[in-house]
This record gives C-alpha cells, sequence and structure tokens, in this order.
C-alpha cells in the first residue's frame, strides 16, 4: 500500500480514502472544510451554508451531512445561533486521578454542579460494589462535569453513609471528592476496576448536559477501593465524545 508523504499518526490511513478511490460527495467536502477549519482557528465562525455549498459546488444537504459529522466529531460547536471552530479535546487520563486533576493539567477551569444528593437503603445491585449490606444507607451524589464552565459530562456517585458520614455537611459538591475523601477523612484510593463503552445519552442526560440526544457518549464504570482494598465508592461517568478523548500508559505484564 502507499502512503502519502503527510501521513500523521492517528491519522486514518490514506486519509479515509479506498483504494478504488471513490468517496462519498460529502465526504470530500468533509475533508475540505476540515482544512478550513485548521486555518480558521479554535472559536472563530464557521461561513454560512450558502457560501460554503457554492464554494464547494454541492447541494445544501451534502453539505449539511459533513458538518453533522464534524459536529459529532468535536471539530465544530454550536455558538448560538452559529457554529464556531471547537478547541482541542480534553484529554482525561485513565486512572486514579480524579477529574478535577486531569482537567486542570490541561489549563481549563474544572467545576461541578450538583444536581442531587440523596440517601437511601441499600439495594442488592449496588451493595457488593460498595461493601455495603442491602438496606443499610448510601449516599447518591449526582453531578453535571463543567470545564471553564462549559458542561461536558454527567457523573453519579454511589457510597456508604458509614464511610463519609457527613458528606451533605461537610462536602462543598463544586470541589474535588477524592481531594475531600483524602484531606477530611484519611481516606486515599488503591485501586479500581473501570469498564469504557460508547452510549447515547438518555433524554434525561442530554437536557442535564445540554447535548442533542443523538450524540455519542463515553460511558465510564468505576468500582474503586481503599489503600486497604475495602470497596469505596462506584461512580457512572459520562462524558461527550465530542469533547473528550481519553489515555493510559501501559506496560508489559510480568511472566
Amino acid at each position: 500500500m502507499d502512503y502519502p508523504n503527510d501521513q500523521r499518526p492517528g491519522a486514518p490511513v490514506r486519509a479515509g480514502i479506498p483504494e478504488h478511490g471513490r468517496i462519498p460527495k460529502y465526504y470530500a467536502v468533509k475533508a475540505e472544510i476540515a482544512a478550513l477549519l485548521d486555518e480558521l482557528g479554535e472559536g472563530e465562525p464557521l461561513p454560512p451554508e450558502r457560501d460554503l455549498a457554492l464554494r464547494y459546488e454541492v447541494s445544501r444537504e451534502t453539505l449539511r451531512q459533513a458538518l453533522r459529522e464534524l459536529l459529532l466529531e468535536g471539530r465544530l460547536r454550536r455558538h448560538g445561533r452559529g457554529t464556531v471552530v471547537a478547541g482541542p479535546k480534553l484529554e482525561q487520563p485513565l486512572s486514579l486521578a480524579s477529574y478535577t486533576e486531569g482537567v486542570r493539567r490541561q489549563g481549563r477551569r474544572p467545576g461541578r454542579s450538583l444536581i442531587g444528593l440523596d440517601r437511601f437503603p441499600c439495594p442488592p445491585a449496588i451493595a457488593a460494589e460498595i461493601g455495603a449490606e442491602t438496606g443499610e444507607p448510601v449516599w447518591h451524589m449526582e453531578r453535571v462535569l463543567l470545564a471553564d464552565d462549559e458542561r461536558v459530562g454527567l457523573e453519579s456517585t454511589y457510597v456508604r453513609v458509614a464511610r463519609v458520614p457527613h458528606l451533605d455537611t461537610e462536602f462543598d459538591p463544586d470541589s474535588s471528592f477524592y481531594a475531600y475523601l483524602g484531606d477530611k477523612l484519611g481516606l486515599f484510593f488503591g485501586d479500581a476496576d473501570e469498564r469504557l463503552e460508547t452510549v447515547l445519552a438518555t433524554p434525561r442526560e442530554a437536557l442535564l448536559i445540554g447535548t442533542p440526544p443523538a450524540l455519542p457518549m463515553l460511558l465510564i464504570h468505576r468500582a474503586s477501593r481503599d489503600t486497604e482494598g475495602r470497596p469505596l465508592e462506584r461512580v457512572r461517568s459520562l462524558y461527550r465524545g465530542d469533547r473528550f478523548s481519553f489515555s493510559a500508559h501501559l506496560s508489559r505484564a510480568a511472566t
């Protein structure tokens, strides 16, 4: 296979063009617009659809298909009644570092908006993952994740009341839960099991995050344990697929 001289690591091979060279018209327009976005830079408005359709000599529907894909990929974002060039995705490490730490490392301002903090009897499905007895009190905390005041995700945390008895009075929901556990209670994370999948947001989730229901989401399930190996929390974190990517450092396991 012949590779172009400008083939970039991580980019689709041959820019996604099949060997036979035939590609859908919308995809060719999408590639042209992607190059235009690189020239415009972050935050710059996209020219009107009518102008773009004339420039690339395609129908408005063909143009819109190209724009829809660029929106889903996070290259564009809606701003008011228009469309602007989006910035780079937030890169979150798959590690025991908190969301707050990950966002701050990229020069962004992390935040959270509390949706609800409820106390209820632990159901059997959650009990095993947080080391609780069925029916004992547990906290459920739900927060919208923010980066520079932009809504980028939704986090749902379950933890035993016995381990965090004063969560409703001592904890600032806009701050890092991990920092609170360590600084206030002396509870530190030792290890966790995580599972990542792609999903579509429910109507409620899309409303809270402020996205269309059809936007792909990255969903992470995490069951964490403390440094003594005792279950600590169960978290369901939903991230916007157009605003987030995830990274991990891998090493060869000992044999």
